[in-house]
């Protein structure tokens, strides 16, 4: 028999800091989205789909379970709040619970670790909490990450306008002030009447029309 027959390592699953106590399913969807439209013959067809963000679904829970669950029984219960709500109680289950929702709020990126994937750069779309008849000391939860696309951005700049080629196609936008094609004067003004129009000009006119 093989070393590696006799060595089994379990991997390691969180939801970002968080330990999954038990996980019931794991959900993974990565799609390409496509065009609906023909694409011409011999076109690059790259230019027609793209990769959609990948998504995993994970239900799992979380118990009051061994020592420290049972003591925390026995201790004065804090208030966690949040958007629409507040959770009580510091059992393991209620403290999953509130990081859970902390996780989500904090809206920063993490990373996911399941059975045969690792995720970088995720968010927690969705949370949905679960209690029943039977799972009222117990957290039954389905988390749906989507991970982000996270992109550097740098800046160019353009060489003078002297050591340009074609200035005109490549020198950088210039601030011209206001520009605008004014109205033809009516030929009915007298002599000396002032009118205003848009972007503060106006004409004052000096003889007859």
């Amino acid at each position: 028999m093989a070393l590696t027959d006799l060595i089994a390592f379990s991997p390691k699953r969180s939801i970002g800091d968080i330990m999954v106590h038990a996980t019931i399913e794991e959900q993974h969807i990565d799609e390409l989205q496509i065009t609906e439209h023909p694409v011409e013959m011999g076109a690059s067809i790259s230019d027609h789909a793209y990769k959609r963000p990948p998504e995993v679904t994970i239900r799992c829970g979380h118990s009051n379970g061994g020592l420290s669950g049972i003591l925390s029984l026995f201790v004065d219960s804090p208030i966690y709040e949040f958007a629409g709500g507040s959770v009580q109680g510091t059992t393991q289950v209620a403290s999953a619970y509130s990081q859970l929702l902390a996780l989500q709020e904090s809206r920063i990126p993490f990373d996911v670790f399941t059975g045969k994937r690792m995720y970088q750069n995720m968010l927690l779309r969705s949370l949905s909490v679960v209690t029943d008849d039977t799972s009222e000391n117990v957290l039954m939860f389905t988390a749906v990450c989507r991970w982000v696309n996270i992109v550097e951005t740098a800046v160019a700049s353009l060489p003078p306008k002297e050591e340009q080629a074609k200035p005109a196609s490549t020198l950088a936008d210039i601030e011209g002030g206001f520009k605008g094609v004014l109205p033809d004067p009516p030929i009915d003004l007298d002599v000396g009447t002032e009118m205003s129009f848009g972007g503060g000009t106006s004409w004052t006119f000096s003889s007859a029309w």
